[in-house]
């Protein structure tokens, strides 16, 4: 199981890199915004771009984020039901829906996605509005989102498999929220220690 293992720790290192880098990007998208917003209600100036550049830099995230979402376990899940289960149970339906659910979507976005991408590619599909972008490297970015995603449920079936025969430890509880509270605890902490908080 060790092989399969440092697979799944390769694909979690190159999509929590990924990740936690194109995240930034919506720092950008909020100041592109924001300079077009005053832009235009101060110069009466306005351009398809710029609009169209926020909603690329928006997909953009979305669709390079999403496998290290799940990596991270803060994908949309039913924690009310599944919270109830037995935790055998919660193995077993995490270890299913990666199997017969995500995989088999993420196979059938990237196969549809590729004649979407060339053919887009091949006639260097423009916006429709004036002065829009270029439409093919926004649909190149969902091709890389679910290729990414794909090597994720690989990497999360793996270590489900491997939680489920004892070889590794059940982190489930512990996403990005619970890694969030552990680090303001320890900045708390460590203030406390420095004298800078009762």
């Amino acid at each position: 199981m060790e092989g399969p293992l440092a697979f799944s720790r390769v694909i979690d290192k190159i999509n929590r890199e990924i990740g936690k880098k194109v995240a930034w990007l919506i720092l950008l998208a909020v100041i592109v915004a924001t300079v077009n917003a005053i832009v235009r209600k101060v110069f009466s100036v306005s351009s398809n771009a710029w609009l169209e550049l926020q909603w690329v830099l928006f997909g953009t995230v979305f669709l390079l984020c999403a496998a290290w979402t799940l990596q991270v376990k803060e994908h949309i899940r039913i924690d009310i039901v599944n919270s109830m289960l037995p935790k055998r149970v919660q193995q077993w339906i995490d270890l299913i829906g990666h199997t017969l659910f995500l995989m088999p979507f993420c196979l059938l976005m990237i196969y549809h996605s590729w004649p979407f991408f060339t053919r887009s590619y091949a006639v260097n599909e423009q916006s429709l509005s004036a002065g829009g972008l270029p439409q093919w490297p926004a649909k190149g970015l969902v091709i890389i989102g679910f290729i990414l995603l794909a090597f994720q449920g690989i990497s999360e079936i793996i270590k489900q498999i491997a939680i489920m025969r004892g070889k590794l430890d059940d982190d489930s509880s512990r996403g990005h929220a619970a890694a969030a509270e552990a680090e303001a605890q320890r900045l708390l902490d460590q203030a406390k220690a420095e004298g800078l908080a009762p």
